[in-house]
């Protein structure tokens, strides 16, 4: 489609190293944006000559740790009460927080402690919110810095690696690349109106379901 093309073609020619750690600043903060759809489009341009991988993947752990670290900060001096009370409010809703999320978040954390800010880096369910909980408990800063870049990094490094070598076979690629993006979006679209249906459904949580005691 003309019109996909148009926005692919306009992003592509605005991706660059500051833009790419803005977005990814946003994708680890509490606001739902992919990663997915940053660092592999940045280093397939890399391939291209336009950009350094190398430095993709340096922007975008930069801004992905800028964004872990206001979670971490906002946890920590909200605390816990405003922080559920955040994610159980029409603001929360739309930017995809609930209660049960965050009780997640907190539980992972206290299942595998500091690590979690490096093993949850790794985990898209967890990855954007794993800095709440750490913060909550206030996790030695240094401690939370090094996992966290580290688990950023290789996530990061990842996804260049598969943007890379998508230009690599690009040739396969590119005839069903519009089909694919329609078929994301479309994908992405059902999602959010999936967990929009059920939330509406399953309202607010009541307070004898597991994991509110974390919330003492």
């Amino acid at each position: 489609m003309e019109i996909i093309q148009t926005v692919v073609d306009w992003y592509m020619a605005n991706l660059n190293y500051l833009t790419v750690a803005l977005l990814m600043v946003i994708e680890s903060s509490f606001i739902p944006f992919p990663s997915e759809v940053v660092i592999p489009f940045a280093a397939y341009k890399a391939a291209e000559g336009g950009l350094n991988v190398f430095l993709v993947v340096l922007a975008g752990t930069i801004g992905a740790l800028i964004g872990a670290l206001v979670n971490y900060y906002l946890a920590k001096y909200l605390g816990r009460p405003l922080v559920y009370k955040l994610a159980g409010s029409k603001a929360g809703r739309i930017l995809l927080l609930s209660e049960e999320k965050i009780i997640h978040a907190e539980e992972y954390f206290v299942k595998y402690g500091n690590t979690s800010t490096f093993i949850g880096r790794l985990v898209p369910a967890v990855r954007q919110l794993i800095s709440i909980p750490a913060g909550l408990a206030r996790m030695n800063m240094r401690n939370f810095i090094i996992f966290t870049t580290a688990g950023a990094g290789l996530w990061n490094i990842i996804l260049a690696v598969v943007g890379y070598f998508a230009y690599e076979y690009k040739d396969g690629i590119l005839p069903y690349l519009d089909d694919a993006l329609i078929a994301l979006g479309a994908a992405f679209l059902i999602i959010l109106i999936v967990k929009s249906v059920r939330k509406r459904r399953k309202g607010k949580p009541s307070g004898s379901e597991p994991g509110n005691e974390l919330k003492g």
